[in-house]
């Protein structure tokens, strides 16, 4: 299996052998269901439809419900398709859990950033600043400075680096270590941090040596 769906729970630390505190992110991943399956006869190509989160019957859509009916499972909240690249056999209905990891496995993580609203270009870019405010600097110690150019092209460049809305964007966190599997809660400890507020839908994808 490619890879799962979860939930981001928090983060934590762990103690290494050598006695290293280490700064971990647990994940609940899964349990999932196939809801369903993909092959080159029917769609042109070989993927898997996992579902995970429960979700009230009165808030899915007729559609919905009979998609997850034909699986035999109740309504869900977050659907995501992972490629079957290497053409396992899945049925529909079927339980995926945290069992397909293992220690020292090494996963890619994808999630939405958390939203920062509208922000500068010190805090979304990184800008130095002025950080001197004496030579007539007045009030310029956040400002972005020039943006555009003179009589031509008389325009701003698409792509210039100006505040606007920062974070609420899909990031993707590769090769993060499996520290630790607790399969009876369907847990994932992660070396490090990964994207998203806590509680928010995550996509954990397993890396194929």
């Amino acid at each position: 299996m490619a890879g799962i769906i979860g939930i981001k729970i928090g983060m934590t630390s762990v103690f290494s052998v050598e006695g290293k505190n280490i700064p971990c992110t647990v994940i609940e991943a899964g349990p999932c269901v196939v809801t369903q399956v993909k092959t080159k006869e029917t769609d042109g190509y070989e993927a898997l439809q996992l579902a995970y989160g429960e979700k009230k019957e009165k808030h899915a859509t007729k559609a919905e419900f009979g998609h997850f009916k034909k699986a035999g499972t109740t309504p869900k909240r977050k659907v995501v398709e992972f490629k079957n690249t290497y053409q396992e056999e899945f049925e529909l209905g079927q339980g995926i859990d945290v069992s397909i990891f293992h220690e020292n496995d090494y996963v890619d993580v994808i999630g939405v950033s958390k939203g920062k609203g509208f922000q500068g270009v010190v805090k979304r870019h990184n800008f130095r600043g002025v950080n001197d405010a004496t030579h007539g600097q007045h009030n310029r110690l956040r400002a972005p400075g020039s943006v555009g150019a003179s009589s031509w092209p008389s325009r701003v460049f698409k792509g210039m680096r100006m505040a606007g809305r920062d974070g609420g964007e899909n990031v993707t966190i590769e090769n993060l270590l499996v520290i630790k599997i607790i399969p009876e809660s369907n847990l994932l400890v992660v070396k490090g941090s990964v994207p998203g507020a806590k509680g928010s839908y995550i996509i954990i994808r397993k890396q194929w040596n």
